[in-house]
C-alpha cells in the first residue's frame, strides 16, 4: 500500500493505544471486523471514509486532526519532523507541554555551550 495509508494507520494505532482500546475493542466501537482494523494499522488496505469517520468517532478525534498534514509532499515515513509531530498528537495536553519544555530545555542547553 500507499506510504499515506502507513502514516494513516500509525496515527490511528498511536490515537488507539493512548486511549486504551485493543483493535477488538476498537472495532467493536466502530462496527468493523478486528481484522479490518489491523490491516488499516499496518497501511495494507484502503479505510473507506465512512470507516475512517467511524475510527475518528469510536477514538474521539476529528478526522481532520486524523489526516492534518499527511499532503506533505513526498510523503515520507522516514521524515523524523512528521514522526515527532505525528507523536505530540497522540499526547494529552499536559504531555505536549512536558514534551515541548524538554525540547526548549534541550535548545537552550545547546546554546549555553
Amino acid at each position: 500500500m500507499s506510504e499515506l495509508s502507513s502514516i494513516v494507520g500509525q496515527r490511528i494505532r498511536r490515537y488507539r493505544i493512548r486511549r486504551g482500546l485493543s483493535q477488538e475493542a476498537l472495532a467493536r466501537l466502530c462496527e468493523r471486523h478486528p481484522t479490518y482494523i489491523g490491516q488499516i494499522e499496518r497501511g495494507e488496505t484502503n479505510p473507506t471514509l465512512d470507516s475512517l469517520e467511524k475510527v475518528c468517532q469510536a477514538l474521539q478525534i476529528p478526522m481532520s486532526q486524523l489526516l492534518e498534514k499527511v499532503e506533505k509532499e513526498p510523503i515520507r515515513t522516514d521524515d523524523i519532523a512528521l514522526q515527532c509531530y505525528d507523536i505530540m498528537c497522540s499526547k494529552s495536553e499536559d504531555e505536549q507541554k512536558d514534551l515541548m519544555d524538554l525540547i526548549l530545555a534541550i535548545e537552550h542547553y545547546k546554546d549555553v555551550d
